[in-house]
């Protein structure tokens, strides 16, 4: 069972003061850190400076943007990574990009390219210079024959039928496991668990505590909330709890995405032995 926290990286200072408070939840192994575009620190930057700042306590896991990442020359930050000791990813697509903009070894096209079908489920192409989610994993893969490389599993964004094709298709393409969207019901997630038997997946947590924030994930992206939900912490506290409990009993991973508050004050009693 491994326990994986999302820090989001905002710039080093951020980053240090995230890891600084990370360090009273003893339980966490792994820290997991997105590529989020309006921020000028790189998902491979921040997973350095994991490494080099929990003296290798946590193990790193990069997000990497499939537009981002070219087939030749071979992805650049790959040699730091593997020096540093990382040896697990995360492809995701990424959002749109805003203009072109010299990223990571790779240019990043100034618009998207069409967008193709894959079992119902949009997988977006863009142009020649990047590649698409699926073709991202198989390049990474290649490369990389010895990582970890994880995929997304969104269990709102289709039909489970389709969602869990997707997810076959990401594995054929040589992903070794998934980190899925957050879950808010502990029954919507044992009947993925089910589908996804024999399949190494991270099952999200996160921390809706205010309407708008809830707005977001129903609205955008199409989140389920069960009956009784509140946006509140007390609430979130008594999910994580609930999840916490359901993966240790069916040695399953847990991942934490905390929005808008404290890691002590969300998670202190649940992970900090």
């Amino acid at each position: 069972m491994r326990l994986v926290v999302e820090l989001v990286p905002r710039d080093v200072v951020a980053l240090g003061e995230q890891l600084a408070e990370l360090a009273v939840l003893g339980r966490v192994d792994s820290v997991n850190v997105p590529d989020l575009r309006q921020f000028e620190l790189r998902s491979w930057q921040a997973a350095l400076q994991v490494r080099s700042t929990g003296a290798g306590r946590w193990a790193a896991i990069p997000h990497l943007r499939a537009r981002d990442c070219a087939t030749v020359p071979e992805w650049q930050p790959a040699r730091a990574l593997r020096e540093a000791g990382v040896g697990e990813v995360l492809v995701v697509t990424g959002d749109p990009p805003r203009a072109a903009a010299a990223v990571a070894g790779a240019t990043e096209p100034a618009t998207a390219g069409p967008a193709r079908t894959v079992l119902g489920v949009p997988d977006p192409v863009p142009d020649g210079s990047a590649l698409s989610t699926l073709d991202a994993i198989r390049a990474m893969k290649l490369a990389n024959p010895d990582w970890k490389v994880y995929a997304a599993l969104d269990p709102y964004r289709s039909g489970l039928a389709a969602e869990r094709d997707y997810a076959l298709r990401k594995l054929d393409a040589g992903a070794d496991g998934f980190f899925s969207q957050p879950f808010f019901d502990l029954r919507l997630l044992e009947v993925w668990r089910e589908l996804m038997a024999g399949t190494q997946v991270f099952w999200g947590v996160t921390s809706v505590t205010s309407e708008r924030s809830a707005r977001y994930w129903t609205g955008r992206n199409r989140a389920v909330l069960p009956s009784g939900f509140e946006p509140s912490l007390a609430w979130h506290r008594r999910l994580a709890r609930e999840v916490l409990a359901f993966a240790e009993h069916h040695d399953e991973h847990v991942y934490f995405m905390p929005i808008k508050v404290g890691l002590g004050e969300w998670l202190g009693d649940l992970l900090g032995s």
